[in-house]
């Protein structure tokens, strides 16, 4: 009879040179025989090198990462990944959060995240319809826009593209944070 083979894989996304080494240190030392590298913006949801080694696992492997959001930025998607995952028959183990699916901890944690997430989904769907209700109704109109002085405003941009004010000088200047007075400059065509 064949014998199983489990295979441990450590997952990574580039960030840093060192703080990837110390990473791959981790990894394996918690017994990652294999490092999968990703390299991609923070935000990127596609990861190419994810989807290729999802594909190779077979059931009773682990993924095992330095912390959660190696996997994801955001909760739900670590959630959807690891479900993915736990359907696989594949465990997943992150060395920060001491977290392991293959664990009775891990399984039960795994659980009363996901209804939180669910909650939370709800109650954003729920906060949505009512502004989109009092929206129709006329009622909601977002937030007030801050009041700028527009001469002020001008003065200051022009003196930041002279080069004779820093940006943050010219933000400090305003009281604006650096989204809005940017926003604001594009929408004046400054």
């Amino acid at each position: 009879m064949d014998e199983v083979v489990t295979v441990i894989v450590g997952y990574i996304r580039r960030e840093d040179s060192k703080e990837d080494m110390v990473r791959e240190a981790a990894l394996r030392d918690w017994g990652a025989e294999r490092i999968v590298w990703e390299k991609l913006t923070k935000r990127s949801w596609y990861r190419p090198s994810y989807v290729e080694m999802a594909a190779g696992l077979q059931p009773g492997d682990t993924v095992v990462v330095s912390e959660f959001c190696q996997l994801a930025a955001a909760t739900r998607d670590i959630l959807v990944m690891t479900a993915r995952l736990d359907r696989a028959g594949v465990g997943f183990a992150s060395l920060k959060e001491d977290f392991y699916t293959a664990t009775n901890w891990g399984k039960e944690t795994m659980r009363v995240m996901t209804a939180l997430a669910e909650i939370e989904e709800e109650w954003l769907r729920h906060r949505g319809e009512q502004i989109q209700k009092a929206r129709d109704a006329g009622c909601y109109k977002g937030r007030t826009p801050l009041k700028v002085d527009e001469e002020k405003f001008r003065a200051v941009c022009t003196q930041w593209r002279a080069g004779e004010l820093t940006a943050v000088a010219a933000m400090e200047q305003m009281g604006l944070k650096p989204n809005t007075f940017y926003r604001r400059v594009r929408e004046r065509g400054w």
